[in-house]
């Protein structure tokens, strides 16, 4: 497989990580109330989830593609309408109420395990996100191809879970995520519709019958 596809691998996985939302929110609503320590073991029991999703992912992508290109067009058309509706969402998003208390959990790594196993958006925000980078390379994949992207997005989640825990609980951190949190999620979902646009972009051709044999 071509290096980009990996480096594309590897940043769907980081961003799936570092990008706000339920998760990200939970860690840092963790750290600023105990600690990088409480926080970093939130994200080990939050990784099986990341496991299991990306995985789930990532069968789903190369599986559309050995059953059929348009399953994977009409796949990547939904998961490009799904980032899309995300993005609309925290670009419109309201500011929490002033001074919100923070949750203390009693035991983050359980609290992270049940969260990565049980988040709801778990799955689609990572068949969306793998979805929207790798797409492109829909064709050069096979189920042999799975082991390695894994392995390269288990890289990625490392390198995104050593960002998040060098600056969660930093008091300077805290208080700049406070004051522009909404500024902060808003440009979150930027991205996300930058995503969604890529998604539809390559699922458009097959979907019109533009597509070239």
């Amino acid at each position: 497989m071509p290096l980009a596809l990996y480096a594309s691998a590897f940043l769907a996985a980081f961003l799936y990580v570092v990008i706000p939302g339920p998760a990200f929110l939970a860690l840092l609503g963790i750290g600023a109330g105990q600690g990088r320590r409480a926080g970093a073991a939130f994200m080990v029991g939050h990784f099986a989830g990341d496991i299991l999703w990306t995985s789930l992912a990532l069968i789903a992508i190369v599986g559309a593609h050995v059953i059929g290109e348009t399953v994977f067009d009409v796949l990547g058309a939904l998961c490009g309408l799904y980032l899309g509706w995300i993005g609309w969402s925290a670009l419109t998003a309201r500011r929490r109420a002033a001074g919100e208390p923070l949750l203390m959990v009693a035991r983050p790594l359980r609290r992270g395990l049940v969260f990565g196993l049980t988040n709801p958006k778990g799955y689609p925000v990572a068949l969306a996100t793998f979805t929207a980078l790798i797409g492109g390379a829909a064709t050069s994949l096979d189920f042999l191809s799975l082991p390695p992207l894994l392995a390269v997005a288990i890289a990625g989640f490392v390198a995104g879970y050593l960002v998040l825990i060098a600056v969660i609980g930093a008091p300077l951190v805290r208080r700049f995520y406070r004051a522009h949190e909404l500024a902060i999620v808003r440009a979150s979902g930027l991205l996300f519709i930058g995503f969604a646009v890529q998604a539809l972009w390559h699922a458009a051709p097959g979907l019109l019958g533009l597509r070239r044999a």
